[in-house]
């Protein structure tokens, strides 16, 4: 159980009534993951729910050959793993920590307990769900008809958006693993994006330097996802943007496999 003091830093547990945050505050845990960490498999029940706060993970879904990509992903707006309370049990997708940083867990069966039971629960994790589908529909629809370059700057907006983390433990080669594309794209993507200024990196970092120009190039899948988030997701809407005028983001550092 959390600590009375203790300072909520996600969404999900913010949109929730005072009394419905409490009860389902005596299940939770706050954990450290690590960058690479494993919290659930495809087709295997998860071991814990989770809540990030200052952490982001990635939804990747895996061919037959096993290559993966990213589907989705899941930072202080949101909850692992919707198949808990949704029917299915299991996920049909593999939950890897990309950002490391902080989350809130329990056990599953004493959160289908409590979905059960609060009608309260039940509308925020439901309009969740629509805005998690929305974000796979939308990123199916960008990996198809947009440019590389438009995908990173998606990827990058996102992340502003998602973290309060500066540091991302990921390779350039992870990086294209997510989106699906090869790293001599990312490579391009990146240098364009400097040369007009608009990011910097160096040491294996990412720096953006000029956050509206970020937003003029991507695609309108940003938007798309942004807008669900703010309509399903009250606490989203009404907390307010930390504006900074650098955001470093490390990608130089490979990720170690670890399991949860």
């Amino acid at each position: 159980m959390l600590p009375i003091a203790h300072r909520y830093q996600n969404h999900l547990l913010l949109g929730l009534p005072e009394g419905a945050r409490s009860r389902v505050s005596r299940y939770l845990e706050w954990v450290s993951l690590s960058a690479g960490q494993i919290l659930s498999e495809a087709c295997i029940a998860p071991r814990y729910a989770y809540f990030p706060a200052d952490c982001v993970v990635s939804l990747q879904c895996a061919t037959e050959h096993g290559e993966t990509a990213e589907v989705a992903a899941v930072g202080n707006e949101g909850m692992l793993d919707v198949s808990l309370f949704l029917g299915g049990n299991v996920p049909e997708h593999r939950a890897l920590v990309r950002s490391a940083g902080h989350a809130y867990r329990c056990s599953p069966h004493l959160l289908k307990g409590e979905f059960d039971s609060s009608t309260t629960l039940q509308q925020v994790l439901l309009r969740y769900s629509q805005s998690l589908l929305t974000q796979m529909a939308q990123t199916a629809v960008c990996n198809r008809y947009h440019s590389v370059s438009q995908q990173l700057c998606r990827w990058l907006l996102l992340d502003l958006d998602r973290s309060q983390l500066s540091d991302l433990t990921m390779t350039q080669d992870s990086i294209a693993q997510m989106l699906g594309v090869r790293r001599e794209g990312i490579t391009e993507a990146a240098g364009k994006l400097r040369s007009q200024g608009i990011i910097e990196y160096r040491r294996g970092s990412i720096t953006v330097l000029d956050r509206a120009a970020l937003e003029k190039l991507t695609c309108d899948c940003y938007a798309v996802f942004a807008r669900a988030t703010h309509r399903m997701l009250p606490s989203c809407r009404e907390a307010p943007r930390v504006t900074r005028p650098y955001h470093s983001m490390p990608i130089g550092l490979q990720a170690a496999q670890a399991t949860a």
